[in-house]
């Protein structure tokens, strides 16, 4: 454990994490087969692309908004990923008496508004790579209640994924337990009781601006091009 003053902190910095993480994942299974590995949000796309390196495959962005209870702005009650698929959380949805209706109705409005606007700012409008037949193993730099990696799973089962693992330095103890029952496997060194926050967990952590992430998904495009004609890729 990096620090001996907090107990909770479990890393000493990104680099740390993702290099614990890589070190969790079944390298060599995910690099004999065509895997795709998907950051699942801006903050997940460093480690996403630190996994891709590692086992030289391609990686991508899935890009989603969250959809906000109508009562409580800060609340997210469900999430809309750029493949349009909607998950909501329903005991939320439930206790606030928010109508469907209004889910929707707001789920399409981000997708039009939002979702669209930044797959055209990381991929100038172009699709998801292609998911069909292949293994994908979906990142995030943590997982707190699971909507967000739910509307991934949904998006990329809809896209023909084969085989889907989820890989995240942080993850809630009781959304491990429902993500197992719905993907092929989950990767985590650290599954905690209560989640509060990320910064909580890192003795350095600095969220990554849109030119940083921005950087990365470029940087990430341009080598696994660069290695499919040196021949060390199969494209």
């Amino acid at each position: 454990m990096p620090s001996d003053l907090n107990p909770n902190i479990y890393y000493e910095d990104r680099e740390d994490a993702a290099r614990r993480l890589i070190e969790m994942l079944p390298t060599e299974l995910l690099s004999k087969n065509e895997t795709v590995v998907i950051g699942v949000s801006e903050e997940g796309v460093y480690f996403a692309d630190q996994i891709a390196r590692a086992m030289g495959v391609q990686m991508d962005i899935l890009l989603a908004e969250p959809v906000l209870a109508p009562n409580n702005p800060e609340l997210a009650i469900a999430m809309v990923s750029e493949t349009e698929e909607v998950v909501m959380h329903k005991a939320l949805i439930d206790a606030f008496g928010i109508n469907e209706d209004y889910v929707y109705g707001e789920a399409h409005r981000k997708y039009e508004e939002e979702v669209l606007t930044y797959v055209y700012k990381y991929r100038k409008g172009k699709d998801l790579v292609s998911l069909k037949g292949k293994y994908v193993v979906l990142v995030d730099e943590c997982v707190e209640t699971g909507l967000t990696m739910m509307v991934a799973l949904k998006s990329v089962i809809a896209r023909g994924a084969k085989n889907i693992y989820i890989a995240t330095p942080i993850l809630d103890q009781t959304v491990y337990q429902n993500l197992l029952t719905v993907c092929d496997g989950v990767f985590c060194p650290h599954k905690i009781p209560d989640y509060i926050s990320i910064e909580y967990y890192y003795k350095e952590y600095e969220r990554l601006n849109f030119e940083e992430t921005l950087s990365i998904v470029n940087t990430q495009e341009v080598r696994y091009k660069a290695e499919i004609n040196k021949g060390k890729i199969n494209g």
